[in-house]
């Protein structure tokens, strides 16, 4: 059996989850909850980066990130599941790319708070991660990407951001992303994983 180390809260892993569900392929994944800040012997090693999700192969070799570990997945899926093929491959890898840049800058926003003391926070550099995020939404609710029937990992991505957004922010994104709050209703309709992947924290 395959092992992911992430945890409940890491929006990356949750896409890893997600994906591993909708691919038929969660019965061959053991969830193992990682501490990135003080690591179990053998972490380290696993993933030099000390870095989650990190999903360890039935040989004992590793993978990581989770953009990597989703193809995997696609591939042992069959291929072309989650990661179209020809022209749509692009469509859905530059969605998940912004997605996941929404989520590192909303990420390093909550490290800073939770590893540096108050008098170390740097403004200026909070302000620049907030309007990174900012564009982000801006992007994703001048164009929601459509629904169909086959979601892919563009959707997937962009459905762990607005979560972790949720999750850590409270969701101030709605009140000025009305199109995104509905986009996300629906992918949460359609996609019974997002709600069973929830984070309990």
């Amino acid at each position: 059996m395959m092992i992911l180390r992430s945890s409940p809260a890491s929006p990356f892993g949750r896409k890893v989850k997600i994906a591993a569900k909708l691919l038929g392929l969660q019965d061959r994944i053991r969830v193992e909850t990682t501490d990135t800040v003080a690591p179990a012997d053998g972490f380290l090693a696993e993933n030099p980066l000390g870095k989650i999700p990190t999903l360890v192969l039935e040989d004992g070799s590793t993978l990581y990130d989770s953009r990597v570990i989703v193809e995997y997945l696609d591939h042992l899926a069959g291929g072309g599941r989650l990661i179209p093929t020809g022209e749509p491959r692009f469509r859905a890898l530059k969605m998940q790319a912004l997605a996941d840049g929404l989520m590192d800058a909303a990420l390093l926003i909550v490290y800073e708070s939770r590893f540096r003391p108050p008098e170390m926070h740097h403004p200026p550099w909070l302000d620049r991660q907030s309007a990174k995020i900012a564009r982000a939404l801006l992007a994703f609710h001048a164009s929601p990407p459509p629904l169909t029937p086959k979601v892919d990992i563009g959707h997937i991505a962009l459905a762990c951001a607005l979560g972790y957004l949720d999750l850590r922010f409270d969701g101030r994104w709605r009140s000025g992303h009305p199109r995104l709050v509905a986009w996300l209703d629906a992918f949460g309709a359609q996609v019974p994983a997002y709600g069973e992947t929830t984070p309990v924290v």
